[in-house]
């Protein structure tokens, strides 16, 4: 790695640190947020064998590509002057692009661009910057249980995110936002995407299928804690089951996405964009 390819990298580590300390209000969050702690490490992980351009210049050596610097550049800029750490993240991600783009083959160039959401996704725009799409995970959460729990014969009534099923008040408060679910999923799906669909044209399609299924992941914990709470109590239910219960349901939904990426790798192996 030359000189100024290190100086990239630490530049890049300083500017990753200011990102993450500059709104520490994800702090009284942390539970959700620092799942993105892990992104970055298996982005270098992923991205391996690291063929680094030497101390000589080559002919498809380069410097970084003035547009996409420009482009980091703004978003970095916005980012700050807006408060959106979701900009700040996706200016570090351009930026990084940009070293990248320079620092090694472009025989790697393809293989590395699909990588790029571990890097987006490793800062904590998803609790700084999307608490509404949390009220609305629960509140559709609990619009899709009752919905649910109404065919199953039961007797639930909703009143936004509070329902009384059976009599038993139920409430899909702040915990049960799928915020943590959708940082989670965001991280291990996008691993799990690229080792089974990393080289055919799905792979972005099912990046992209991360978010609902977040949701389906984040309503089937609202649903099955409310069944807990019918069949054993409410403290059962609201006690370590609120915690493991809902670690359960994540996990059966990477199982499940784990077999449908593995049947699409099965369907077009060789397709490569």
């Amino acid at each position: 790695m030359r000189t100024r390819d290190r100086l990239w990298v630490g530049f890049l580590a300083v500017l990753a640190v200011l990102i993450w300390l500059r709104d520490r209000s994800w702090f009284d969050s942390a539970e959700e947020a620092l799942p993105a702690l892990a992104a970055l490490p298996l982005f270098c992980w992923m991205g391996t064998p690291w063929n680094w351009f030497g101390t000589g210049r080559t002919s498809t050596d380069s410097d970084p590509s003035p547009r996409i610097l420009g482009a980091a550049f703004l978003a970095l800029l916005l980012g700050v002057s807006l408060n959106i750490t979701l900009l700040l993240a996706l200016g570090w991600t351009a930026a990084l692009w940009a070293w990248l783009k320079s620092a090694v083959p472009a025989e790697d160039h393809q293989r590395l661009f699909r990588l790029l959401v571990l890097p987006f996704v490793a800062f904590p725009w998803i609790t700084l910057d999307l608490q509404p799409l949390g009220w609305w995970f629960r509140l559709s959460g609990a619009w899709a249980s009752e919905l649910v729990l109404s065919f199953t014969g039961l007797d639930v009534s909703r009143q936004g995110t509070q329902m009384l099923v059976q009599g038993m008040p139920v409430s899909v408060d702040i915990s049960c936002s799928g915020l943590k679910v959708l940082q989670s999923l965001l991280v291990a799906g996008t691993l799990l995407a690229y080792s089974l669909l990393g080289r055919t044209r799905r792979y972005w399609w099912n990046v992209a299928l991360l978010l609902p299924v977040a949701w389906i992941a984040n309503t089937a914990r609202v649903l099955t804690i409310s069944l807990a709470a019918m069949t054993f109590g409410p403290e059962f239910a609201m006690g370590v089951f609120h915690s493991w219960g809902g670690l359960m349901v994540l996990m059966l939904m990477f199982l499940g996405s784990y077999f449908l990426f593995r049947w699409q790798n099965s369907q077009e192996r060789s397709l490569v964009i």
